[in-house]
């Protein structure tokens, strides 16, 4: 594990299941610890941001609900009540320690723009100039598809992207990453160390099960891929000793650890991985996923064999072989309509079927980047 005076900025994720109780009513106790920790780290000189769930959970325990919401509708109104109620915590928390917190909600979209993105890059650079400790959570009152399909595991893994951090720690119910699920098999071995994310890992990673929370280790995995591709280590922890965030620091053994991949991507690359949402999906043949994995080349139209989606030029876009693989995702060159037209041509005949062309290929490599 990285030795402490390597890690000068630090992301911490914390969970809703570590800031709740059964009950459902906040962790006073547990907050305050987590809140007194990053200070202290902040105290020593390092810069930390924290990642927050909980606003839903929140929302539920305030309004005296059993549920997390029924319909979208729902959910986005007990996140809306409970917002305001987990940051009035904090702010509470990190002034009796003499700091300064403030609240950031973000989206997939704003990191998806990459004026947004550096918006938020700038933001969060300045805050922590002025000794401000930045609190972000997913904007669930606007945001569909992270309250439907995930949680802040993989938000906590663009912010340290975003903001070029040196470790993240997941802080979740479980204290690492096991072989099974040690709640129901006893004899499930907890791995101390990841040198890199294999599919038969994300195949062995569980599925969802908290009351009030929405990822499992599944959403965590992927959260490591984000960050260990962009040469950001990561860390899954037990949420129920904060205090262990002193150890990971350290560079001691706990939890899980995930090295950091060598960076063959530049930081665009990064962004266009992961942060953008797809509008279309382009299949291309064995010869352009060679040139492209392989090679290191762009995709040329001589290479595509389907087109699927309404995106225009400019638009995100998966690019997959043809038994389904997204292999990766780039910026096209090309509307969808435009792209159909020309597909499997080779360059000197795209000007017979469309006029007054700008480019020769369909994503530049410098636009695209490999999803594995």
């Amino acid at each position: 594990m990285e030795a402490a005076n390597h890690i000068r900025r630090l992301v911490v994720k914390v969970g809703t299941s570590t800031l709740i109780h059964a009950s459902g009513k906040p962790n006073l106790r547990r907050i305050n610890e987590l809140v007194e920790i990053l200070v202290d780290l902040s105290h020593n000189g390092l810069e930390c941001i924290l990642v927050s769930s909980g606003a839903i959970g929140i929302g539920m325990s305030h309004l005296r609900l059993g549920h997390r919401g029924k319909t979208l509708s729902e959910k986005q109104a007990l996140a809306a009540v409970g917002q305001g109620l987990l940051m009035h915590l904090y702010e509470r928390k990190f002034s009796e320690f003499g700091a300064t917190a403030a609240q950031l909600l973000l989206t997939r979209d704003d990191l998806a723009d990459r004026q947004r993105f550096l918006n938020a890059r700038n933001t969060i650079q300045e805050l922590l100039k002025l000794d401000v400790v930045p609190v972000i959570n997913e904007n669930d009152t606007v945001s569909v598809d992270e309250i439907r399909f995930g949680d802040n595991d993989s938000l906590a893994a663009l912010v340290s992207i975003l903001i070029d951090a040196d470790l993240v720690i997941l802080l979740t119910d479980v204290d690492g990453l096991y072989t099974d699920n040690p709640a129901t098999n006893p004899l499930a071995e907890k791995i101390r160390r990841v040198s890199a994310i294999t599919e038969a890992l994300e195949e062995m990673a569980g599925s969802a099960g908290s009351y009030v929370g929405t990822g499992g280790m599944k959403t965590k995995i992927e959260a490591a891929k984000i960050a260990t591709s962009a040469g950001i280590p990561l860390v899954i922890a037990s949420g129920e000793k904060p205090h262990s965030i002193y150890d990971i620091v350290e560079g001691k053994d706990v939890g899980t650890y995930f090295d950091a991949q060598a960076v063959t991507a530049h930081s665009r690359k990064s962004w266009i991985i992961y942060g953008a949402r797809p509008l279309g999906t382009i299949t291309i043949d064995d010869g352009a996923v060679e040139a492209i994995t392989r090679k290191g080349k762009s995709l040329l139209p001589a290479g595509v064999v389907e087109v699927k989606g309404d995106f225009q030029q400019g638009d995100m876009v998966d690019i997959a072989s043809t038994h389904g693989k997204i292999i990766a995702k780039g910026i096209s060159n090309y509307a969808a309509l435009d792209l159909e037209k020309i597909k499997g041509l080779h360059t000197t005949e795209i000007d017979q079927v469309l006029e007054g062309r700008s480019y020769d290929v369909v994503i530049h490599r410098d636009n695209m980047g490999l999803t594995h």
